[in-house]
């Protein structure tokens, strides 16, 4: 089978109704990203990062994948694919893909403030007081604005094998996943779902497609599988 990578961002989730900061003046339900998504938001005001995070979480529950997300699902069928998500949400995993990379953590889990190895399974809210095993305070199992992405050297392993690296739903403003797309081999068919321009020059390589997630998966689907 030919390797289909897929970097998918916050364009695929909000079309099941998850929010998104960027669509608008940079808030995140009327918090600066900074107060709330970030190592200095944490030491500031623990509670409030924490009731936020629980709010994502229990929106989560009450979301389902769309049609892009069971789309590449099924492409498994004709493909060796492998999802590389920007995206905290479970909604891949819950549309039925296998293979996928959380680039910037998972909202369904927490880990130990002081040991990031520490994870647990967590679907409902963390409260202060809520403990790792270690006696430190459970955080959100999120990579937050300023800290590393541990699982990006993975992830440009994945993105160097690929034969078509597909882009859905990313303004490739965020670094270091935008960088991926530097990654891929001369002769990998690029192709991007966004229906907004993105941060990213391709040049003359790449096939873009100014669709939403939903519909460009659509259109985009019965070409690839004769691709397969």
């Amino acid at each position: 089978m030919k390797k289909l990578t897929v970097l998918t961002g916050a364009g695929i989730s909000a079309e099941s109704g998850i929010k998104t900061f960027r669509d608008g003046d940079g808030l995140w339900e009327n918090h600066s990203i900074t107060d709330v998504a970030s190592p200095e938001g944490w030491r500031k005001d623990r509670a409030l990062v924490l009731e936020f995070y629980n709010q994502r979480r229990r929106q989560l529950h009450e979301v389902e994948p769309n049609e892009a997300h069971r789309l590449l699902a099924e492409l498994e069928n004709y493909f060796e694919v492998q999802i590389i998500t920007q995206n905290i949400d479970d909604l891949h995993e819950r549309a039925g893909s296998t293979h996928i990379l959380h680039l910037h953590g998972e909202l369904f889990k927490s880990c130990s403030c002081n040991n990031k190895n520490l994870i647990y399974e967590h679907k409902n809210d963390i409260n202060i007081g809520d403990k790792a095993e270690d006696g430190a305070q459970l955080r959100p199992f999120i990579v937050w604005f300023g800290e590393e992405v541990p699982l990006m050297r993975e992830a440009m392993k994945i993105v160097k094998e690929a034969d078509i690296f597909l882009v859905i739903g990313t303004s490739l403003q965020v670094y270091p996943a935008a960088g991926l797309l530097h990654d891929i081999k001369d002769n990998c068919l690029l192709i991007v779902i966004n229906p907004n321009e993105t941060g990213f020059g391709y040049g003359q390589r790449a096939v873009v497609m100014k669709e939403t997630a939903t519909c460009g998966m659509k259109l985009l689907f019965d070409q690839l599988v004769n691709l397969a």
